[in-house]
């Protein structure tokens, strides 16, 4: 079972309730659940959401877009992580959180591609950053995430997930890079008010959702109207 693990929650100190925010009249999570579904040789989708009542409506949401949800820690994502794994009976975890709404299902297509061709535990395209920020995809075993799990201690390593699988020496890795870091530094994802004025204004040039534009559609846009990129360009890739 290949499952696509969404951490999700509602509290940013930068943006609060940014998941929810809308474009165009739909809330991000719309956009973000909808290219998941659309990624190659992914079974199924869950998006593991903190406890507590102020998650509940995003829960909620995610549901209704038929979502699996389950619930757990809001500082410990790696333990919320395992708990969503195990509920689904994964074997293989895609990572990908909440806040990019650019993602391309074919680019996370292939990063899984290149995992399910075996030999490594852990196959990504952030390991040595080429494509934009938004664009970032993880896949590892169902093991080496319990592994995780059990022997991470650092707050920073359980809050950010994969850090100990990306330097733990006995962990296989691959990265899926492109010929060219020019595009290392572009900022496609969600976390300051300025992210969101950059996702409006790409938006325009496209027609309303259901279409979701590609990784080569939002790029051509960024690079013909460099007013557009400027929007969030200060950001870089943090």
């Amino acid at each position: 079972m290949n499952v696509v693990i969404i951490q999700a929650r509602v509290g940013s100190s930068r943006l609060p309730g940014k998941i929810l925010r809308e474009v165009k009249g739909l809330p991000m999570l719309d956009y973000v659940l909808a290219r998941v579904k659309a990624i190659p040789n992914a079974d199924l989708v869950c998006c593991a959401i903190p406890e507590g009542e102020a998650n509940d409506e995003l829960a909620q949401k995610a549901a209704q877009l038929g979502a699996t949800v389950t619930r757990g820690s809001e500082k410990d994502v790696l333990s919320r992580y395992v708990i969503a794994a195990r509920a689904t009976n994964a074997q293989v975890v895609m990572r990908i959180t909440s806040d990019c709404p650019f993602l391309d299902p074919a680019v996370s297509g292939r990063v899984l591609a290149d995992f399910l061709t075996g030999g490594a535990d852990y196959v990504s395209n952030v390991e040595a950053r080429s494509w934009p920020h938004g664009l970032d995809t993880e896949v590892f075993t169902r093991a080496a995430l319990e592994e995780a799990g059990q022997q991470a201690t650092l707050d920073y390593d359980r809050e950010h997930v994969t850090p100990w699988l990306r330097t733990a020496a006995h962990i296989v890795r691959r990265n899926v890079a492109l010929s060219t870091d020019r595009y290392a530094t572009w900022r496609w994802t969600l976390d300051y008010p300025e992210d969101l004025e950059f996702i409006k204004a790409v938006l325009e040039y496209f027609p309303p959702f259901p279409f979701l534009p590609s990784f080569e559609e939002v790029r051509a846009v960024v690079e013909a109207h460099p007013e557009v990129a400027a929007i969030n360009a200060h950001l870089g890739s943090r």
